[in-house]
């Protein structure tokens, strides 16, 4: 399929828009593209929109041969704003006094590694980048800003306070203090308001006093709980006095690196420094008031342009409410990718567009998507499969430089996780199984089938509940299989004389729903009725309770296998 194609692909068609606007914007320049991450918590599979949008996009431009730079702003100098919930070691007695100050001067949980809290929570991430093929150019903010990097940006800023100040003036409202009776809005709504709407953002308006865009850290407590009193456009000197401790400096702003802009001047301002053509946005930068949207009018003071881009809409989990990072134990794109390989990720990024939302399944659902995946592979190898998918898929499987690590032989996720589970992980055991599948094809070693079998394992493992992994009995059920009628006694009796010529994966299917069909005076093969459907299932929940005690679990054929055929002889035999 041409990479180009406009109709099926929306990757394409951002790519086009992308290259076409950095051609008006500035000619012969590599095009670029733009990623915000606050390391401020756990980054969450949410928060992978952020950045896997716009890779793909710059992926796309690159594979057409044209230079591109995608930029990762990490926001690791923005304040430290509550105490996540739910992360180990971290309390507010702990962490709770640091609140204010820049995330790289707060300390990382107990016992980690890392420096500071920004990079703890970074370094996930960027390994998960790393595994998901992901090309990008860091940028941490901390360094910017502490290094002078953004200073003459500072100081137009400090000149232009009043037309900045004229432009946030418009989207500034009074709250009204009936509203203030009104029920508390839950923890979820909040976050949400938090990210829409100039009342939920600092824009360094303060009632009454002249408007500044900037915000010092504070020279003793190192915290932004400052409020600058004066300065002066000639000498760039700057009084702020912090009311957590009441000190006052004044310090010479062309020459003072230890504060920020305000977010909605800091992102536009940032805009135009990088030249970024292309960044998506967030759902809750739709309203009126937003930092998107502000800025948009913010970044011409600063001699830009608003990057295109499309809003974004929320990931799920499966059985879990929309993703906050403030609250813990959300997974993570690590978490991820303990459970599935990074093409499988990929894909589910590449495959919707931007405004439409999807889940990520950590329960059973995820073996669906692994089998639609596998139906992917097979269209895509006969050459059945529709552009629009063809595009998905190769986006899943290669960047523009190379190949992502694939397993190479993919059997069924289930098969694998079923197997897992019944030989609670044991290798010789597992490979024993895993070979019979199919006998004319036998596996010689686990590798063949690494890293899909250790996913498999790890959601086994990991996500499913004890009460629902697979126990085979040690012993037979003597006093269910005494209490078995004739038929009953019948149908086990032609399931152990079939086993030896129909050991492997599609014979045991075979054999499986053929007994039922032979029981009713049918041929192995014919087509079943729903009568014969009932009878299928009665059998299967009997084959359950005899060898794993419960009436249902992994697919009979495999769990068969897994068991083996002298120990099926053992619990089976009436």
């Amino acid at each position: 399929m041409a990479q180009s194609s406009t109709e099926t692909d929306w990757v394409s068609r951002f790519a086009d828009e992308v290259i076409a606007e950095a051609e008006r914007r500035a000619p012969g320049k590599p095009v670029v593209v733009a990623s915000g991450l606050s390391p401020s918590g756990p980054i969450h599979l949410g928060n992978l929109r952020e950045v896997m949008t716009p890779h793909l996009v710059a992926d796309e431009i690159r594979r057409r041969g044209i230079e591109v730079r995608h930029v990762l702003s990490w926001d690791d100098y923005d304040r430290y704003r509550k105490v996540p919930k739910g992360i180990a070691g971290v309390t507010e007695e702990s962490h709770g006094g640091h609140i204010g100050r820049p995330l790289t001067s707060v300390p990382a949980p107990e016992g980690s590694p890392y420096p500071n809290w920004a990079e703890h929570f970074k370094a996930a991430m960027v390994e998960a980048l790393a595994e998901l093929g992901v090309e990008y150019d860091p940028i941490s903010q901390t360094e910017q800003y502490t290094s002078g990097a953004y200073r003459e940006q500072v100081l137009h800023a400090m000149r232009h306070r009043g037309d900045i100040d004229a432009v946030l003036a418009q989207y500034r409202t009074k709250p009204k203090a009936a509203k203030k009776s009104q029920k508390p809005v839950d923890e979820a709504e909040l976050e949400a308001a938090e990210g829409s709407g100039a009342a939920g953002e600092d824009d360094g308006s303060a009632e009454g006093a002249e408007y500044f865009p900037y915000k010092p850290y504070c020279g003793e407590c190192g915290k932004d709980f400052t409020k600058v009193t004066s300065y002066d456009d000639e000498t760039t000197e700057l009084t702020y006095v912090c009311t957590e401790d009441e000190f006052t400096e004044t310090v010479k702003l062309s020459e003072f690196n230890r504060g920020k802009l305000v977010w909605k001047v800091d992102w536009p301002m940032r805009w135009a420094f990088e030249g970024v053509v292309f960044e998506p946005s967030g759902v809750d930068h739709s309203s009126p008031g937003s930092s998107f949207q502000v800025g948009g009018q913010i970044v011409h003071i600063f001699g830009g342009e608003q990057p295109i881009g499309p809003m974004y809409a929320f990931v799920g989990i499966s059985g879990m409410a929309k993703m906050s990072s403030s609250k813990g134990g959300v997974p993570t794109p690590s978490d991820a990718l303990k459970i599935m390989e990074p093409q499988l990720l990929r894909w589910l990024y590449a495959r919707r567009r931007p405004n439409q939302s999807f889940k990520i399944a950590f329960d059973q659902e995820i073996q669906r998507l692994y089998d639609e995946w596998d139906k992917l592979e097979a269209k895509v190898a006969d050459g059945s499969v529709l552009p629009a998918d063809a595009a998905a898929h190769t986006r899943a499987v290669r960047v523009a430089s190379h190949e992502l690590p694939r397993t190479p032989r993919p059997l069924p996720y289930r098969t694998l996780a079923s197997v897992v589970d019944i030989t609670a992980g044991h290798d010789e055991q597992t490979l024993r199984i895993l070979a019979d599948l199919d006998p004319s094809q036998p596996l010689a070693s686990l590798d063949e089938v690494r890293p899909r079998l250790d996913r498999a394992e790890n959601w086994i493992t990991t996500q499913v509940p004890a009460d629902q992994r697979t126990l085979v009995r040690e012993e037979p059920d003597t006093e269910l299989l005494a209490s078995l009628d004739d038929e009953a006694r019948r149908s086990l009796a032609l399931l152990l004389e079939g086993l030896d010529s129909h050991w492997s994966l599609d014979g045991l299917t075979t054999l499986v729903y053929g007994v039922p069909k032979v029981m009713a005076g049918l041929e192995p093969d014919a087509k079943p009725t729903p009568e014969l459907k009932v009878a299928q299932r009665s059998f299967f929940a009997l084959l359950y309770r005899l060898l794993v005690t419960r009436e249902t679990g992994p697919r009979l054929p495999t769990l068969l296998l897994a068991v083996g055929a002298d120990r099926v002889r053992k619990l089976l035999a009436v």
